[in-house]
């Protein structure tokens, strides 16, 4: 019987699992490295263990830190959640080795599905069609487009698409590279890559009495990165032949490696309904909570349950109910190539509705770092039907208040009302296609009437503070305009708010708006005689403003701009913090380059990013190196197209 549990995971899994020990009476350990000692696992926990350091390979990849962890806390048991050594055959072993209980499948299972090769093998005998490796070093262009993926491992990380030959050396170095960092295993190999085919999956449950469930399908094809955003259960749209041979090869592949305890089996199947097998998870995944609301069951429950040797409860899963759809919440900007943010998540807020699940690592005022995956949160969604779940969700996410870095947020909305989701056309390409659509630029007159309520909140907040007179921006005659700027972001648009502050309250400059109320925390307006309510928060110099259809934030910004803030043209300025991991082969302050060209590489949230070249030119300054950890807005390197330029020297 497991009475104190280990999780050798953090953020949003570990919570989940804690979550559920609460309900079953066990005690609970949560491991963190110095970047988390003050995340929500760890304050969720009963009791917590320090890993020195921050990067993933010093701390949460440590399998004989995570078990000493177990041992000094008294833990009996270690749960590896997902991501990090939750595949990891050697570090199930020396976890029963040192006589924990291991809540995964058996090392031998582990193995065999961590072999590409012999998972093949196992699906070929269950009749499911395989995509045929291809060898990098022999591939010709009739082999194109490639697909390069971690041998261990899975989250998208490591995982390249390649449609040249020119660019597969430098690929493989960077899915390599990627690999080595998120799963301490630097082995990529190829295989084709299927366009416009659908990643579908089958749940499986085993324990160690011959008991397997095949609980449903998942559709995943909402992918960025090769990263999944959007899934959900069961998989729109397979006829019963599919869905029932999905089942039955999900169920011959646990059975062939004596599998037990939860797992996931991948496939991709084309636009005309030809499966091909992917990979096995040997391990939870991140959608779980879709299935467990169509099933009514706690997967992690059953986890334990199994682990401690209890057979599944029935001899086939319970009976299916209802559609779910599950949200990644990142912080991430879908419009600037994904680029991951990090900074103070300075407040989280999902509406708490019947049929809505909130599963996440962070609370307000927590603070995204650098070191791991940018997701803030998942939100799922249960209804009678997908037609009622999604809608669900599409309006739980827009009524959400996130405040802090900028995140998908607007994407996931936008995604889930798309015409082609609403009709369950699905596929990996849905964001190669629609990213320009729904990242829309924003309209310039729902912004300006957002800054124009931030401008009115403000104002009321300066007039309310008791025994402290404000004065206008620009007079001090109350009949006077009175003058607020505001940038947005991250777009960057400026904005000039003037209004006027009168007996009967504050009257707005705009022709055809109306104050209806102002007071600190909300605005009401009137345009066109339809009227609006705005909330409104101030954290700093940022406002953030959240209306019934969407979400703003600005900076707050002085009357006059400063001549003094200039960049140099051409700057290459780090996007994100991170540490640079490379620098183009040969580059120094002298050297041609040109638009387009990928110069630095940095390495942020365990997945690598470049910085291109602004423009075709010469390299006059070179402030990167391997190995230096840059803030965000850091200078990397100037570019100038003028090649007489005098070169900087840099130490």
């Amino acid at each position: 019987m497991i009475t104190t549990l280990l999780v050798a995971n953090r953020g949003e899994i570990a919570c989940r699992i804690f979550h559920t020990c609460r309900a079953l009476g066990i005690a609970t350990v949560a491991v963190y490295s110095d970047a988390d000692a003050g995340a929500l696992h760890v304050r969720e926990a009963d009791t917590a263990v320090r890993l020195p350091g921050a990067a993933p390979g010093d701390t949460y990849l440590r399998g004989d830190l995570v078990v000493a962890a177990a041992l000094a806390a008294g833990a009996d048991a270690v749960h590896p959640g997902y991501g990090f050594l939750s595949e990891n055959a050697g570090f199930a072993a020396v976890v029963r080795d040192a006589g924990l209980v291991w809540v995964g499948p058996p090392v031998r299972a582990i193995e065999l599905m961590a072999s590409k090769t012999r998972a093949k093998e196992l699906m070929a005998a269950a009749g499911v069609p395989l995509l045929a490796p291809v060898d990098p070093a022999a591939a010709r262009a009739q082999d194109l487009p490639l697909l390069l993926k971690a041998a261990s491992g899975g989250g998208g990380r490591g995982m390249r698409i390649v449609r040249e030959l020119d660019a597969l050396k430098d690929e493989l170095t960077a899915a390599s590279a990627e690999a080595l960092s998120a799963f301490g295993d630097g082995e990529v190999f190829a295989e084709p890559y299927v366009e416009r085919g659908r990643h579908v999956e089958v749940q499986i449950m085993a324990d160690a009495h011959d008991g397997v469930w095949a609980l449903g399908t998942r559709d995943c094809s909402l992918q960025r990165r090769h990263q999944k955003v959007i899934e959900e259960a069961p998989a729109p749209g397979l006829d019963d032949g599919l869905r029932d041979r999905l089942h039955d090869a999900a169920v011959a592949a646990a059975r062939a490696v004596g599998y037990r305890g939860a797992g996931t089996v991948e496939f991709l199947v084309t636009d005309d309904g030809r499966p091909y097998f992917l990979e096995m998870n040997t391990r939870l995944q991140v959608e779980h909570p879709v299935t467990e609301a169509v099933f009514g069951l706690d997967l992690v429950a059953l986890q334990l349950r199994t682990a401690e040797g209890e057979p599944l409860p029935s001899a086939a899963p319970p009976h299916p109910a209802g559609h779910a759809v599950e949200a990644r919440l990142y912080a991430e900007d879908p419009a600037r190539d994904w680029q991951p943010q990090t900074g103070a998540l300075l407040s989280l807020d999902v509406p708490d509705e019947p049929g809505v699940r909130l599963d996440t690592g962070y609370t307000g005022g927590d603070t995204i770092g650098v070191h791991y995956d940018p997701m803030i949160a998942k939100v799922i969604a249960h209804a009678p039907t997908r037609t009622e779940a999604v809608r669900l969700l599409a309006r739980t996410l827009e009524r959400a208040r996130v405040h802090g870095p900028v995140t998908n947020r607007d994407l996931l909305v936008r995604s889930l009302r798309h015409p082609d989701f609403v009709a369950a056309r699905l596929d990996t390409g849905f964001y190669e296609r629609h990213l320009k659509a729904l990242t829309p630029a924003p309209e310039e007159a729902a912004v300006r009437l957002a800054a124009t309520a931030a401008a009115l909140a403000e104002a009321a907040r300066n007039t309310a503070t008791p025994g402290v007179t404000r004065f206008g921006a620009w007079r001090n005659l109350p009949s006077q305009p009175r003058l607020r700027r505001y940038r947005s972001e991250p777009d960057g648009g400026e904005h000039e708010i003037t209004y006027r502050t009168t007996r009967d309250g504050f009257a707005a400059p705009a022709e055809g708006v109306r104050v209806v109320s102002a007071s600190p925390g909300r605005v009401t307006l009137e345009t066109d005689g339809v009227t609006r309510h705005f909330d409104v928060h101030g954290h700093d110099d940022r406002r953030y403003v959240d209306t019934a259809t969407g979400s703003y934030a600005f900076t707050a910004l002085p009357r006059f701009t400063d001549p003094a803030e200039r960049t140099e043209p051409g700057s290459l300025l780090a996007p994100m913090p991170g540490t640079v991991v490379r620098l183009a082969e040969g580059l120094a302050a002298g050297s041609a380059v040109e638009a387009g060209q990928p110069l630095i590489w940095l390495e942020a949230m365990k997945m690598e990013h470049r910085v291109l070249a602004p423009a075709t030119g010469t390299l006059t300054a070179l402030h990167a190196a391997p190995g230096l950890q840059v803030e965000v807005g850091a200078l990397l390197a100037v570019v100038t197209d003028d090649a007489s330029a005098p070169v900087e020297e840099t130490a």
